[in-house]
């Protein structure tokens, strides 16, 4: 179903951005994974909105509500369900959209597909709204892989027309310092400058009642080798999936992606090294991932989110009913950028590719809190 994610864990997104709530049920999570419920919340406020001036202005708590497969702030073994009640609704701003089509957006594609019965107030089910319950779900497996000593961390790569880049996650390694510095600044960058220019350029798009794109970098450092599968469940399968699912996502690439084909074998190719007892990568064009399957080097991915289609400018459309050329002017609270938003969104997505992964491949039970327990996972190299 469309709506669906996962092999082993099984996530379920309803809602639409205007009903009275969202939500998600995740099924498949073992029993006894430890909840800091607190975390998860500092982990949806990064995503909600209404907290800064380069987003938009409708304010959500995004604070969800467990009604199952939590029990003494552990998982319980029986479907996770939660909510998201929404509150700062304004229906009224998307009358006339099942005529007129915004630009950009799904309405006139969902109006064929659902005989013009379907939800347009703030976008209905296409909405960036359902990127909340989708952060529930993904907080929720990064504290899980976290507990199996994986991290993932995304910060803004590059951003608008212009190409304002941040400086480069660390291929090989976590770098500390990164990861401190993406939280310290307003928006998710390791350079400070790269951070205030970006900020500059979404306001000033604001000012033009414009709006900009950008790209995500994600990674998850302390994957490890040998999870995935060849041909079509392969990680980047897995990972593009769901993060084609996340509304605005227009690109997706691995490693040095469509760079690659502008190099030669020979610099293309991540050579072999024995580092402490085993094997290791000199580079990571790969992105930790051959064949489908972990190399044991971070996975690093990269999404490219297109401008925000609704701005406050006048476009071009059409009256469907009418039959007639028309001009539409967008209503409504927007982002004029949905790149620093979309951050968290691209680490629960990654997480949930990753924690289903490493489930279906029947090492998450021996890797979480192992160190904890006192037992040694490390394996000898083949």
């Amino acid at each position: 179903m469309a709506s669906v994610f996962g092999n082993v864990i099984h996530l379920s997104i309803f809602g639409q951005s205007h009903s009275p709530a969202i939500g998600c049920s995740l099924d498949g999570l073992p029993a006894g994974i430890e909840l800091d419920l607190d975390a998860l919340q500092r982990f949806l406020d990064r995503r909600a909105p209404g907290r800064s001036d380069t987003a938009t202005m409708r304010r959500e708590a995004d604070a969800p509500e467990f009604v199952a497969g939590v029990t003494d702030g552990r998982t319980d073994g029986a479907p996770l369900a939660a909510i998201i009640r929404n509150a700062d609704t304004r229906s009224e701003d998307y009358a006339g959209l099942r005529r007129v089509p915004r630009p950009g957006h799904a309405d006139f594609p969902a109006r064929i597909k659902y005989r013009n019965m379907h939800d347009v107030a703030g976008g209905g089910h296409f909405s960036g709204r359902l990127t909340a319950p989708l952060c529930v779900a993904g907080g929720i497996a990064l504290q899980a892989l976290e507990g199996c000593g994986v991290r993932v961390a995304a910060h803004i790569a590059n951003l608008g027309p212009e190409g304002i880049p941040d400086e480069p996650l660390n291929p090989l390694e976590a770098d500390p310092g990164q990861l401190a510095a993406i939280a310290s600044h307003e928006l998710p960058c390791i350079d400070a400058d790269a951070a205030s220019r970006m900020r500059e350029a979404i306001l000033s798009a604001r000012s033009e009642l414009d709006s900009i794109g950008g790209v995500v970098e994600c990674a998850a450092y302390g994957m490890p080798a040998g999870v995935g599968d060849p041909m079509f469940d392969g990680i980047e399968n897995r990972i593009a999936r769901i993060a084609f699912g996340i509304p605005a996502v227009k690109g997706v690439d691995f490693g040095a992606g469509f760079g690659a084909a502008y190099l030669k074998g020979s610099e293309n190719n991540d050579a072999y090294r024995m580092v402490a007892g085993a094997v290791r990568t000199e580079t990571n064009r790969a992105g930790g991932i051959l064949g489908g399957i972990t190399t044991g080097a971070p996975v690093v991915w990269q999404m490219a989110v297109k401008p925000t289609p609704s701005i406050g400018r006048a476009q071009r459309s059409v009256d469907m009913d009418e039959g007639a050329d028309t001009e539409l002017t967008v209503r409504g609270r927007h982002d004029p950028c949905i790149v620093p938003r979309a951050v968290p969104v691209a680490e629960a997505a990654c997480a949930l590719a990753l924690l289903d992964a490493l489930l279906e491949d029947g090492r998450f039970q021996e890797l979480y809190r192992a160190p904890e327990r006192g037992e040694n996972t490390t394996r000898p190299l083949p």
